[in-house]
């Protein structure tokens, strides 16, 4: 019955869907073993997103890393407008899961999930300010992406009439 919204979710935070059925599967075992543990307070769905986030992330961090140089003054707020974007929701999930693994997690936690860069800290263990940067720096890879694949939309354009 939520396997599809969960794997959903799974696909947002993996990086590719290999892993994302490898976290739904963790999720779903995780939530099995822990079932006496939800005390009905909140939703039995929004139970089970936090374990399959939670999943994600514990992966995550198992993960070997090299701590990126934060950027102490950003230069300026970098914004992608969905709306004007030469991607579908598909192709644009696409992009996201190509991001680095530090970089995806921040961007999800904060844009799609509306964390503050102080909770992105506490879940993921970084700085604040590490939060930021890797924020920043994703907003710059996905707009660099879809400005590229924007110029190919264009030039197939022209070259096909």
């Amino acid at each position: 019955m939520y396997k599809d919204k969960l794997f959903a979710l799974c696909l947002k935070y993996c990086k590719n869907r290999a892993e994302a059925e490898d976290n739904l599967q963790d999720s779903f075992i995780k939530i099995f073993q822990n079932m006496k543990a939800y005390n009905g307070k909140g939703s039995f769905e929004g139970w089970m997103k936090r374990i399959t986030i939670n999943r994600a992330i514990d992966r995550y961090k198992k993960e070997p890393f090299i701590e990126p140089i934060t950027d102490q003054h950003l230069k300026e707020d970098i914004s992608i407008d969905v709306d004007e974007a030469p991607v579908n929701l598909q192709e644009m999930l696409a992009l996201i899961q190509e991001l680095p693994s530090r970089y995806r997690l921040v961007f999800n936690l904060y844009e799609l999930d509306n964390h503050t860069h102080i909770e992105i800290s506490k879940i993921l263990g970084i700085s604040v300010g590490t939060s930021k940067s890797n924020l920043h720096r994703a907003k710059l890879i996905l707009k660099e992406k879809i400005t590229s694949l924007y110029i190919v939309t264009q030039k197939n354009s022209i070259a096909n009439g």
